[in-house]
């Protein structure tokens, strides 16, 4: 099963560039469907009312269920002090299975940390270039699995793309994933350094295109099995961490 573990849905209400007014789905599903990808991680475009957006993210979730996997969206700054019920809230009410958290909203926080810990979720946390923050993060909850997007950075930022190829293969809970990583050689030294089971399949749709960010995992020239640990079953095995799995889904072995 290939499941894309980076895209974004729903309405932001900033409206000062596309990642903050609005994540139509339409055109992403039909791009994904034709690329063979049979489910989807999504959480909210960036947004000023995360609770709100969160809630906006369930019902679309809900009808396209089990198509959809949600993660709830949280500002470490913004909403500090609510955190936890929010991530409780995702989780009880919406079946949300992770927590997205963007560098340029916060970086993480304990209050964050510790939620992903009670309630056995990944943490995606875009480090915008600041890959610093991971050598903190992860050895303080060694027990949270963190997602480092890009390989650090979206912006090309090779310093970052090289930090985290080094985190990746020091803590064992640190994943990367490859959605908009173009310096296509940071993601051959990642899996040759790390292995496959540290690397995830994302295409950080619905503003890249799916069969494009998966055709450079094909790139790749991986094994088989490897292959199929980047483009599902490295993510299926986090998300199954809860007692409560995914509809539909069924854990890969490690």
């Amino acid at each position: 099963m290939i499941i894309d573990a980076h895209c974004h849905g729903g309405k932001g209400d900033l409206m000062t560039a596309p990642w903050n007014t609005d994540a139509p789905l339409r055109d992403y599903l039909a791009r994904a469907d034709a690329a063979g990808i049979q489910r989807t991680v999504i959480f909210p475009a960036f947004n000023s009312d995360y609770a709100r957006a969160n809630a906006e993210l369930g019902q679309i979730v809900r009808r396209h269920a089990p198509r959809l996997i949600g993660f709830a969206f949280v500002h470490c700054a913004r909403d500090a002090g609510r955190i936890r019920g929010m991530v409780a809230d995702a989780v009880q009410r919406y079946g949300f299975q992770g927590i997205k958290i963007h560098g340029a909203d916060a970086l993480p926080n304990r209050e964050v940390c510790e939620a992903a810990r009670e309630f056995q979720l990944p943490i995606l946390v875009d480090v915008v270039g600041k890959a610093e923050v991971v050598d903190m993060i992860a050895p303080q909850y060694p027990d949270v699995p963190f997602i480092i997007p890009h390989l650090g950075s979206f912006a090309d930022d090779w310093r970052a793309h090289e930090r985290v190829v080094e985190q990746l293969v020091r803590y064992p809970n640190v994943y990367t994933d490859t959605s908009g990583v173009r310096r296509f050689d940071y993601l051959v030294a990642a899996v040759r350094r790390a292995g496959a089971s540290k690397v995830i399949f994302g295409s950080d749709g619905p503003w890249l295109h799916p069969g494009l960010e998966l055709h450079k995992v094909r790139l790749l020239g991986l094994s088989k099995d490897a292959e199929r640990r980047i483009m599902g079953g490295n993510i299926l095995r986090l998300l199954s961490r809860r007692r409560q799995s995914v509809v539909g889904l069924r854990p890969v072995a490690a």
